[in-house]
């Protein structure tokens, strides 16, 4: 599925005046409104939405496509909380269907990667008293003694919030601490739906969307980097979507801080919310291809392919979306546990490659920053060459 070039769509007399214009706009490079991003939800189609974000996505990155090497590590999913939308954790009263791993454990999770060339370790889990303050800055200098390399990407506001609460510390003086201790960069979860409409419905026993944007907000002043993610396709509407995009464009106005935005399917197994229809594919398109359009401070949008399947995050790179995340190496469940398109969430270095070359795409490994470790775009695996030009698409020049 190829997006039209923009310039077709300006040529087409039954395109309606308003939709020319936010077209007009991408082209000239400007800002679209929270109501031309209403618009886009309410009457965008697929092909132009695809042309669009298509055009913003290779004006910034061409044909290149974005993954890295890296690992999950989920501490516990046990949590005090009690979201509606999730499938992952399980209650304090639940915790022997559930896990919680020592210090130790986590340590030899870490060094069972000793060998192997990955640059990042994403920590997030559960909620619970143990993992305080304390021992996640124990935890956290502890792998930067053992590999000082290794990126550590780790907790989300939700968690943060908790434990600067437990440990009577400021959001300012815990993030200063949390920095100290070997952290690098933030990931983007526990975002949900900003809109307290809709957060209070379905997350309504943890941290607010202020207190998320606020906890990210001084991380950025430290001088270190976030990413920031939506959950969508469930109770919201298009406005709670705008609304949620529109506190992140504000805050990246102010800090530059965020360097991704990870748009969430919600999936419907084993959760409260499980009457809820999933969206459609063609929905999760459109709603990439928005995001890329509205979000137009933002480096880079990112498909989390274990949560919508290869082939869905094949399709999104038409659609605004230049990185699909990393090897992950069956290193997550949250994801697994909610009916996600894979449920065993591996891919090697060689097998993401491949994906993005089938689609005419250009393989780029990157570290969790985006600085380029390896550009695939003429590496040739030892696997392929009984396939020799297999692979080798046309790619139009960016």
């Amino acid at each position: 599925m190829q997006p039209q070039p923009i310039s077709v769509l300006l040529n087409d007399v039954n395109l309606q005046p308003e939709l020319r214009a936010i077209a007009q706009k991408v082209i000239d490079n400007e800002r679209i409104t929270e109501a031309e991003g209403l618009l886009l939800y309410e009457q965008g189609t697929p092909g132009y939405l695809g042309a669009l974000a298509n055009h913003i996505r290779e004006r910034r990155h061409g044909h290149r496509t974005y993954f890295n090497r890296n690992f999950h590590l989920e501490p516990t999913n046990v949590c005090i909380y009690t979201c509606k939308f999730c499938s992952y954790s399980r209650l304090i009263k639940q915790r022997s269907e559930g896990w919680e791993y020592t210090m130790e454990d986590m340590m030899h999770i870490i060094r069972q990667y000793d060998d192997q060339p990955v640059t990042e370790v994403h920590i997030v889990g559960g909620v619970l008293p143990q993992y305080d303050l304390p021992f996640y800055t124990e935890f956290f200098s502890k792998i930067k003694q053992h590999r000082p390399d290794l990126h550590v990407k780790a907790l989300t506001p939700v968690e943060y919030h908790y434990i600067f609460k437990k440990a009577k510390v400021s959001y300012e003086e815990g993030m200063r601490l949390i920095k100290e201790s070997g952290v690098d960069s933030m990931p983007g979860g526990g975002a949900e739906i900003f809109h307290p409409e809709i957060r209070e419905q379905i997350a309504g026993d943890k941290c607010t969307g202020e207190q998320w944007l606020r906890i990210h907000e001084i991380w950025h002043e430290l001088g270190m980097r976030s990413n920031a993610t939506m959950l969508y396709g469930h109770i919201e509407r298009y406005e709670h979507r705008i609304h949620h995009m529109e506190q992140l464009r504000q805050l990246q106005d102010k800090t530059a801080g965020f360097q991704t935005f990870i748009p969430l399917k919600f999936r419907n197994q084993d959760n409260e919310m499980s009457h809820i229809p999933e969206s459609s594919v063609i929905e999760d398109l459109r709603n990439y291809a928005i995001a890329r359009i509205y979000l137009d401070n933002f480096d880079h949008i990112k498909a989390y392919w274990p949560m919508i399947g290869r082939s869905v995050a094949q399709l999104s790179l038409s659609f605004g979306v230049d990185d699909i995340d990393g090897t992950i190496d069956d290193t997550t469940k949250i994801y697994s546990m909610a009916g996600s398109e894979e449920q065993n969430p591996a891919l090697s270095t060689h097998e993401l490659v491949n994906l993005i070359r089938r689609v005419g795409r250009q393989p780029i490994e990157r570290d969790t920053l985006y600085n380029v470790i390896t550009d695939y775009t003429e590496v040739e695996f030892e696997e392929d060459k009984q396939f020799r030009g297999y692979y080798d698409l046309p790619v139009v020049n960016a």
